[in-house]
């Protein structure tokens, strides 16, 4: 008898050795080291602060349910911080990265440790400097497969890519941008547009300077596409070949073909491409797209998409991107975003709104004697244009630090008027300061962003840390509260964490505040945002155990 027992717990051990069961979560750690190094792009050399010497920088790889460590060492002249963008980090701010929101900045020669899970998402995310324009070369991707043996709700590529569009100066960027203050006007415009960290063919001196994808014919594969640009909503294109969308800001999305995407800063969008075409050379191109009377750098940033076996000799040929000025693509292109949905990855839009909050985007000029024109431009949410503290928002939250900001930043603008009619020249009576938005744990809330003629429309990508939120409605014009809302889609609205607010019109996102803390809100265009278009939601603790702010790290950075 003891013989058959032992025969049988033998073979039932060796079984359980056969089950694939889960795997733990991994513990993935990285080292940043921020270091300033010389790079050649169009046809000269300059200093460029980096992560690890690379432009762009290192690609982050997790799945599902990690826990990441990046250790930044900062050894470059600037003070630093690094935001993990589209994380939701929850209860976890202090691992955010937004300079003077959540964190002081890592001053020079001392290090941080990022440290946060990634609990339920997967897809393509990115990680940039935020901090005065360091993005502009201090960026890279975070890829999050899903967890182990769970496949992707779309045919599986034979190979993924990543894709970064980004933009170069030649000057120094923080020089460009000190001298557009002190003259109270916008910065010079970027030089150029990149794909990968490369201009492509078309510039000067690019024979070492264009990335080149290669492809097998029959093959399919998976471009993970990021804006990681600083001022520009990007076109993308591949000459020959259409792309299925499949998933944008690492949510999986209803997959729909087009010949090219549009992608503001700060948004991700993953592709499936067939390499089914004449074997041969292709290129890829990026140009911005703005439907505003606004002077921007055009010109046309390339890669190459080459079938293997095709020499470098062959010419490869342009794809037709849509007119810089093509609203109508636009808005068409966006209206085709539909979250999945499926039972698996359901789109739970809140259907009951308990705040709503009502937000115009405007632009003023403040007296400036030292400028140029005796003026400087700014920018406000609500009138109000956001003075950064010198604390951190977050740490004056925690531990009820007195003078630091105001929780009364207001529902609505305090004079309403034709937000989109004819252009008002005068300032509405801009105010500057450091005013946030309370908003009551788990309560679900509605925020429509309108953009005015104040000195001119313009469209701008807002981005929301510390959330995804559904876009639940767009249009042009003002918002109508009377009649708009009857027009929602809350069935399958895109889920994402940067929306594009349409030139001259309106955008309605919704979002259920669940995660407490300090979470910044901006326009992701680098030049408004540093005139002020930002503001910041301080989301009330719950009453629950796991329903309030983390304590902060040991090493956190010193204000």
């Amino acid at each position: 008898m003891a013989r058959v027992l032992s025969l049988f717990t033998f073979l039932f051990l060796g079984f359980l050795g056969l089950i694939s069961f889960p795997a733990e979560a991994a513990i993935k750690k990285y080292q940043f080291d921020i270091q300033v190094k010389n790079v050649s792009r169009l046809c000269h050399a300059k200093p460029i602060v980096t992560v690890n010497g690379r432009f762009p920088g290192p690609t982050i790889y997790v799945r599902e349910g990690d826990r990441v460590l990046v250790n930044v060492t900062n050894h470059a002249q600037y003070n630093m911080s690094i935001h993990w963008h589209g994380l939701k980090q929850y209860r976890n701010g202090w691992a955010d990265g937004p300079a003077y929101i959540t964190q002081c900045p890592i001053q020079t020669g001392s290090s941080y440790t990022y440290d946060f899970n990634v609990t339920g998402q997967r897809g393509t995310l990115w990680w940039h400097a935020h901090i005065l324009w360091l993005r502009a070369t201090v960026y890279g991707a975070i890829v999050i497969m899903p967890k182990q043996g769970t496949p992707f709700p779309f045919p599986q590529p034979n190979r993924e890519v990543e894709i970064l569009l980004g933009e170069w100066w030649h000057s120094d960027v923080e020089e460009v941008v000190k001298e557009g203050t002190n003259m109270g006007l916008p910065p010079n415009m970027s030089d150029a547009h990149t794909i990968n960290g490369k201009p492509g063919p078309l510039f000067p001196c690019a024979e070492k300077h264009t990335f080149v994808m290669e492809v097998e014919l029959g093959k399919t594969y998976l471009l993970r596409i990021i804006n990681s640009a600083l001022n520009d909503e990007l076109f993308f294109a591949i000459a020959g070949h259409n792309m299925t969308v499949v998933e944008v800001d690492a949510v999986y999305t209803k997959p729909f073909t087009t010949s090219a995407i549009l992608i503001a800063p700060g948004q991700t969008t993953n592709v499936l491409v067939q390499a089914n075409q004449i074997p041969g050379r292709y290129f890829m191109a990026t140009r911005p797209f703005m439907d505003a009377p606004l002077s921007i750098d055009n010109r046309t940033a390339t890669a190459i998409l080459q079938y293997k076996g095709i020499p470098n000799t062959v010419l490869p040929t342009l794809p037709q991107l849509p007119l810089s000025n093509d609203t109508q693509f636009a808005l068409s292109y966006n209206k085709k975003l539909r979250s999945l949905n499926s039972p698996k990855y359901p789109a739970n839009v809140p259907l009951k709104v308990d705040r709503n909050l009502f937000y115009t985007i405007g632009f003023g000029k403040n007296s400036c004697p030292t400028c140029l024109n005796g003026t400087k431009l700014l920018a406000s949410l609500n009138n109000i244009s956001f003075a950064m503290p010198q604390t951190a928002l977050l740490q004056a939250h925690f531990f009820n630090i007195k003078g630091v900001y105001r929780a009364d930043f207001p529902d609505k603008p305090p004079t309403p008027f034709n937000y989109t009619g004819a252009p008002l020249k005068a300032n509405l009576g801009t105010a500057t300061g450091t005013r946030v938005s309370k908003i009551a744990f788990n309560s679900t809330v509605e925020l429509v962003l309108q953009d005015t003629n104040l000195l001119t429309v313009e469209s701008h990508p807002f981005h929301l840390h510390g959330y995804n939120f559904f876009v639940v409605g767009t249009g042009i014009g003002n918002f109508d509260p009377a009649k708009d809302p009857a027009k929602y889609n809350l069935v399958d609205p895109m889920e994402r964490n940067t929306v594009g607010v349409p030139t001259g019109g309106w955008t309605a996102i919704r979002f259920k505040a669940d995660n407490p803390g300090v979470w910044f809100m901006h326009c992701h265009l680098e030049l408004h945002t540093g005139w002020g278009l930002k503001t910041a939601f301080v989301v009330e603790d719950g009453p629950g155990q796991d329903q309030s702010v983390l304590p902060p790290p040991k090493d956190l950075p010193p204000c």
